[in-house]
């Protein structure tokens, strides 16, 4: 089992930047994929980004090409976005998610049915 705990999120004005953390414990953090997927007021959960076991490969939903990015430090156990030019609608509730049914595979998923551990979420506001 994997315990996965996001932080960063915050108020933001629009055009600025916010930097997402999400720190796992539990199984060994460069075994499996994970992914970043937001739920905005009274919308469903959506993809946004998603990052292979080693790092090496990564996948954005087109709201978030452009000008976010997925990273992970397989040393401490983190993964990151990054967003940039945020706008109004970016605001959500932020999740990290891991793929832990499968490991050491390259295919990035983006339904969040494929991912089967959650972190409780962090709330990013961009304010107009």
């Amino acid at each position: 089992q994997v315990q996965l705990v996001e932080s960063g999120g915050g108020l933001v004005q629009a055009g600025g930047s916010v930097r997402l953390s999400c720190v796992a414990s539990g199984r060994i953090f460069n075994t499996y994929n994970m992914g970043w997927f937001r739920q905005g007021p009274g919308k469903e959960r959506e993809f946004v980004a998603a990052i292979n076991y080693n790092g090496y490969y990564t996948t954005y939903a087109d709201s978030a090409k452009g000008r976010s990015f997925i990273s992970k430090d397989n040393a401490k156990n983190t993964m990151y976005l990054q967003m940039n030019s945020l706008k109004p609608e970016d605001t959500a509730v932020y999740y990290c998610a891991g793929d832990l049914r499968r490991s050491y595979t390259n295919l990035l998923r983006s339904d969040a049915d494929d991912y089967n551990s959650w972190g409780q979420g962090t709330q990013v506001t961009v304010s107009s």
